[in-house]
């Protein structure tokens, strides 16, 4: 039987694009993750109790940046969907609509938390002791100001990224990073200040990124860009099309942030060498998934492009092809913490106890992440991409509860498999969402939810 040969010439990305398109993104990934580790090792300096306050106040942190993100692919969505449909004033429009949103939301959410610092401190943390609260309020104080900023950079961002320009917020990243890192080491190791020294660069560089992405969005050069006005003129039909996305991708993140609270409590359970093996498997996995996390990215970008020009075909090759490069990249990633596992232990200098368990969760891990990772992440970032969000939240919020977090106590601690059995539950997890994202997939219902016409 003869082979067909379909013509693709008149695709939206070739290899080329999609290259393009991911590299920065898995640098920019990366950026993060070793920001993070950089800032942790920082602010260690300064005390035990810094810490402590520090990482208190960035789990609040870290579920407003997720809330912000949620809100901004669904601003790429709509806008990658218009260009599409090669609508371009209604895809500057709707960049419009979402930074303007973007920037009354996080003003509301920043005199929030402000309004409610002391009711956050003392209600969320509970009782902590007098010195970690100290630096909780101060961090809390400096770094709430923030807020707006971040939310704007990861608005401009998506929009970037919606463009196929991944290049661009890579840069701003970059610069960001280099801002808050090195303004970290000025303040800590060159003025021995304590944790404003922490605080105060994370603001400087957030604001100085955000600044940036503006600016650069005001340039009428892009196919996206801001419409020059200092009056925000609300379109309510197009807004509701951004938080149709935003929305129940918010609350999904929300949720799996809170999950990961509830099986941290867990496993704190299990005794101190339970708790490292558990940080130092999530700080080594973080490594493992960046490939993964980038290409997901690259998904809201190249099948939103699809699904605006209304052309499925093009949305199924190009779902098939970036989940492909999803189970490559990962394979590569993995294989490489696999042979450096042995030298990331011997620097943690964990107890005999702790790295055996870290062993066993990496390896583990590793193959299942190659098999089915990105059939649980990256095929609903196709969904989300066609504007059917709400199904991926709902999919994903049952498995987490009833997997992650239900399975855990089962195997973890009626079992007695421990740390271990977290894991497990966490991988029984991807499996279900993969079963029931793929019978979603074959069944064609996602094609049924553009947002443009």
């Amino acid at each position: 039987m003869k082979k067909c040969n379909i013509d693709r010439s008149h695709y939206l990305f070739d290899n080329q694009a999609l290259v393009s398109l991911i590299v920065p993104l898995i640098i920019e990934q990366l950026l993060t993750v070793l920001v993070g580790m950089a800032d942790s090792i920082m602010v260690a300096n300064v005390g035990e109790a810094a810490v402590s306050g520090v990482s208190l106040v960035d789990q609040i942190m870290v579920l407003l940046i997720n809330i912000f993100a949620a809100l901004a692919t669904g601003g790429a969505v709509v806008a990658g969907q218009y260009l599409g449909q090669k609508n371009k004033e209604q895809a500057c429009k709707s960049t419009t609509q979402l930074m303007w949103s973007m920037g009354f939301i996080s003003l509301v959410i920043t005199a929030f938390v402000y309004t409610c610092k002391y009711w956050i401190l003392h209600g969320v943390f509970g009782q902590i002791e007098a010195d970690v609260m100290h630096h909780a309020d101060v961090y809390l104080l400096i770094v709430t100001a923030s807020i707006p900023f971040i939310a704007l950079y990861n608005g401009g961002a998506a929009v970037f990224r919606a463009m196929g320009n991944s290049e661009v917020s890579m840069k701003v990243s970059l610069l960001m990073n280099a801002i808050n890192v090195s303004g970290n080491a000025i303040l800590i190791y060159g003025f021995h200040c304590g944790t404003e020294g922490v605080a105060i660069p994370t603001l400087v560089s957030r604001f100085v990124a955000a600044f940036i992405i503006i600016k650069l969005l005001l340039k009428d050069k892009w196919s996206l860009h801001l419409e020059r006005t200092f009056r925000f003129n609300p379109d309510w039909s197009m807004i509701r099309k951004i938080l149709s996305v935003g929305i129940p991708n918010g609350l999904e993140n929300s949720m799996f942030q809170l999950g990961k609270v509830l099986v941290l409590s867990l496993v704190s359970t299990f005794g101190t060498y339970a708790i490292a093996a558990n940080a130092v498997s999530n700080v080594i996995t973080l490594f493992s998934i960046l490939p993964g996390q980038a290409i997901c990215l690259a998904v809201t970008t190249v099948i939103a492009r699809c699904v605006g020009a209304g052309d499925y075909e093009q949305a199924k090759y190009y779902n098939k092809k970036l989940i492909l490069l999803t189970h490559i990249g990962m394979a590569i990633t993995i294989f490489i913490v696999f042979i450096t596992l042995p030298f990331i232990l011997k620097v943690y200098n964990l107890s005999e106890a702790a790295s055996e368990a870290t062993r066993h969760i990496i390896w583990f891990h590793g193959f299942c992440a190659i098999l089915i990772w990105a059939e649980s992440f990256t095929l609903p970032a196709t969904f989300r991409a066609c504007g059917d969000a709400k199904a991926c939240m709902i999919i994903s919020t049952v498995s987490m509860w009833s997997f992650r977090v239900g399975a855990s106590y089962i195997l973890g601690k009626n079992l007695g498999l421990g740390v271990f059995g977290v894991w497990v539950a966490m991988i029984i997890d991807w499996a279900f969402r993969s079963l029931l994202f793929g019978i979603r997939y074959f069944s064609g219902k996602w094609k049924k939810h553009a947002l443009v016409s």
